[in-house]
């Protein structure tokens, strides 16, 4: 278990918090959607009730080491100021004397939000010196950012290696909701994984297959599967040089006594424009078309192994949901779950836009807010931006006494 902000004495301390609001933009650049500057209130609100001086780091959109005016943070911080109902400064960089002069001017309760941290190609490369500069800022790192913690950059990883460095309540959260799942589930333990290939979900499978007492596949990963079997998958999605792993999993599935389920049907079509759709059982795929969703018969066996499970993971969609007519697979998933009596956890990404398209997000017991990072938590990888806190057992350090291990979580 990692440290948390409970954990460590802020009263009067500059303490720099990442957080993740790499938030949607509506066209006229204002923020579309605040769920995850929502997420990180309840970290930043304590933090201000305890009396720290707040100086938050975020990236938004993929700028690639320079400037790009649209992804600048001054929408987020009036998104923020209007969330927490109090003016949030901001300062239009991250490191230097004139960011260094603004975070000693804080006084205790106060907010920074420093410039998009992505604008500087030090924080994608964890340049050290990069991230000795961002730990000038403050006495206190805090990693309240799921979304990234499965990367090693400068303001997740590389700054943890010179200061004392502890979770904030949502990376808490991802990481005990995903960890008890793994590692003590309530049973039955059902998996539900879909997607478009057997290739991602690889190291998720091979992981999930010793711990879980069900796997539900769907998406475009289960035509390989398919095809392993000895279907005829007409055009639908096929990784060729998958098909004995795909055997090989559902050997292993029978060995272990895991109740491995493929699709019984399947809605088919070529996906032109004005294309028809037909539902067909999985052995009867017309030549040409190419299964593009669960159908009814697979949706209700899911539905009912899902109503009976006491934990549920979700991690990718059940077809091309994107599209209304091919939906109805992923939306099924995600009304069983919501249903479900058991611990229901969406593993980010795709899943976890589907359930709040579908207003069924407030139904689940978690959602996570990271799609890469739930990926590999899932796959059993170790999160740079986690290994890199303070463990429980560890005392307290100085800034800068983080030594050979510290720089080595970086």
């Amino acid at each position: 278990m990692k440290k948390t902000i409970r954990d460590i004495e802020v009263r009067g301390k500059r303490v720099l918090v990442r957080v993740d609001f790499n938030v949607p933009l509506a066209d006229d650049g204002t923020v579309a959607d605040s769920t995850r500057i929502k997420a990180a209130l309840p970290t930043i609100r304590f933090l201000q009730e305890q009396g720290a001086k707040i100086i938050l780091i975020s990236h938004l959109g993929r700028p690639k080491g320079r400037v790009v005016e649209d992804l600048r943070l001054d929408q987020v911080a009036r998104c923020l100021s209007d969330l927490l109902q109090q003016e949030i400064a901001k300062v239009d960089e991250c490191i230097g004397p004139e960011v260094e002069k603004a975070c000693a001017a804080l006084e205790p309760g106060e907010i920074l939000l420093l410039e998009n941290v992505r604008f500087y190609p030090g924080e994608e490369k964890n340049d050290p010196e990069f991230a000795k500069a961002l730990s000038r800022l403050a006495d206190i790192f805090v990693n309240d950012a799921f979304g990234t913690a499965h990367r090693a950059h400068g303001s997740t990883a590389g700054v943890a290696a010179y200061l004392p460095a502890v979770a904030g309540f949502l990376l808490e959260k991802e990481i005990d909701m995903l960890g008890r799942a793994l590692a003590d589930p309530q049973r039955p333990f059902v998996a539900v994984l879909g997607g478009a290939k057997v290739s991602d979900k690889i190291k998720v499978i091979t992981n999930l297959l010793p711990k879980v007492d069900a796997l539900l596949i769907g998406g475009g990963m289960a035509y390989t599967f398919l095809k392993a079997q000895g279907h005829g998958i007409g055009n639908s999605l096929l990784e060729a040089d998958k098909l004995d792993l795909a055997r090989d999993i559902m050997a292993r599935a029978a060995e272990r006594g895991v109740d491995l389920f493929l699709p019984e049907d399947v809605v088919a079509t070529d996906l032109s424009s004005d294309a028809a759709h037909q539902t067909v059982a999985v052995t009867e795929i017309p030549p040409g078309l190419m299964g593009v969703d669960i159908g009814p018969k697979t949706r209700a066996r899911y539905g009912q192994v899902i109503a009976g499970a006491g934990t549920v993971i979700w991690n990718g969609p059940m077809g091309v949901f994107e599209l209304e007519p091919f939906a109805a697979g992923t939306r099924s998933v995600a009304e069983a779950m919501a249903k479900c009596q058991g611990i229901t956890i969406i593993g980010g990404g795709d899943s976890a836009a589907a359930v709040k398209k579908l207003g069924l997000a407030g139904a689940m017991t978690h959602v996570s807010t990271g799609g890469g990072a739930s990926l590999e938590f899932l796959e059993g990888r170790e999160l740079p931006g986690v290994a890199a806190l303070l463990d429980e057992d560890a005392r307290e350090c100085s800034p800068g006494a983080r030594g050979k291990d510290g720089e080595g979580n970086a």
